[in-house]
């Protein structure tokens, strides 16, 4: 076989790290080794089977409108509007795909001409860069110990948008009001688009109103937020995401959906529409208990001496090694070799995190979760 000449753009994406990092992680439980995965980047609900039984049978398994399927859509304007008090057109303001990455790159591929920047704060969620590079843009990357306002220094001429997580993967940090205000003043001063990925706002401490960035832009002036049904339901393997947006943008993304991937699984969207209140009155509680468990961990790395970012919401706890002799990488492969348990190496989140391992606690039982949680305090004080 001819060598493969592939495209040079590929040369600058790398692997997702976390995802890499998972597959070798299937790899060693599928021949038998028991680990402790605090790498994954989910929630394990308890979900019951799903049943299509009184569904359109003769419509579950052909293309649907690429859009959205009408009735999902309807529904998550409802539920948007209910959350955020922001009105949503069903018709015109949403498109639903096949997850948030799909999303997030369908907008940036809109949005950015070659050469344009876009503003990434780290720790970023490890997909950024690349969907941003994979958009013929240029990622500009800030330190984790950047604030907003820190932000402006980083606009240039070629700036086009402000990416932010959140609540965030992976600190489980929430944006405050006055957070928000300055992002959107920015995106005014600058002529800017704010992409907020959501995809998290579910997974909020018990009582704690989760603040979306459409609440200071109602018209979606600049403001485009990217969030998951998949993610925050547990259901992370279905694939169902979607965008909101002013219908200009919209207008413009279905295009690439309709190329890209015609429209989001019909048969999944046809469940979700028609059982939506069901899904969020079971996931809801078991929500509750995973960011309670999330806030016990942090508590227990805390007494143990060991810091982590500052966050209450999502499963996720971005763990500072403090004064370990590893890095990153070199920790997270002694964790998983000597102890069994995997986390995700801070370094995929941005090259000023090499100092940080993230630890998820969504997948696994609390007494696995505590076991995990002492070894990595443990490690990170036999490496000092």
């Amino acid at each position: 076989m001819p060598p493969l000449h592939h495209a040079s753009l590929l040369d600058t994406v790398q692997e997702a790290s976390s995802i890499k990092l998972n597959n070798r992680i299937y790899d060693m439980q599928a021949a038998g080794v028991d680990v402790v995965t605090l790498s994954l980047g989910e929630a394990f609900f308890d979900l019951p089977v799903p049943s299509f039984e009184g569904l359109p049978a003769s419509r579950l398994h052909h293309y649907s409108h690429s859009r959205g399927l009408p009735l999902l859509r309807e529904k998550l304007a409802k539920y948007h509007a209910s959350t955020t008090g922001v009105p949503v057109d069903p018709d015109h303001e949403i498109l639903v795909t096949a997850g948030s990455k799909a999303a997030i790159f369908m907008v940036l591929t809109a949005l950015l001409e070659p050469g344009d920047e876009v503003i990434i704060p780290e720790p970023l969620w490890v997909s950024y860069p690349d969907q941003v590079r994979l958009a013929r843009g240029v990622p500009v990357m800030t330190p984790w110990y950047d604030t907003v306002e820190d932000f402006a220094s980083y606009i240039t001429s070629r700036t086009r948008a402000i990416v932010v997580n959140n609540p965030h993967n992976p600190s489980g940090r929430r944006l405050g009001a006055e957070e928000l205000r300055t992002l959107h003043e920015l995106a005014d001063r600058h002529g800017l688009f704010l992409i907020a990925d959501e995809a998290y706002h579910e997974f909020v401490p018990e009582g704690v109103e989760f603040v979306s960035a459409l609440v200071l832009d109602p018209e979606k002036r600049h403001t485009v937020v990217c969030n998951s049904m998949s993610k925050n339901y547990g259901i992370s393997g279905w694939r169902i995401g979607y965008v909101l947006a002013h219908r200009q943008l919209t207008d413009q993304l279905i295009k690439l959906q309709q190329h890209l991937v015609t429209c989001a699984p019909t048969i999944l969207s046809y469940y979700l529409a028609e059982h939506f209140e069901n899904i969020l009155e079971h996931t809801r509680p078991q929500i509750q208990r995973v960011v309670s468990l999330r806030n016990r961990m942090a508590r227990m790395l805390a007494e143990r001496g060991v810091e982590c970012l500052p966050g209450d919401a999502t499963f996720y706890l971005f763990t500072s090694l403090g004064a370990s002799r590893l890095d990153s990488e070199e920790f997270a492969r002694e964790l998983l070799d000597r102890h069994r348990v995997a986390v995700v190496p801070g370094v995929g989140y941005g090259a000023s995190c090499g100092g940080f391992v993230r630890v998820s606690v969504g997948t696994e039982s609390e007494e696995r979760l505590v076991r995990g949680v002492s070894a990595v305090a443990s490690l990170i004080e036999e490496t000092r």
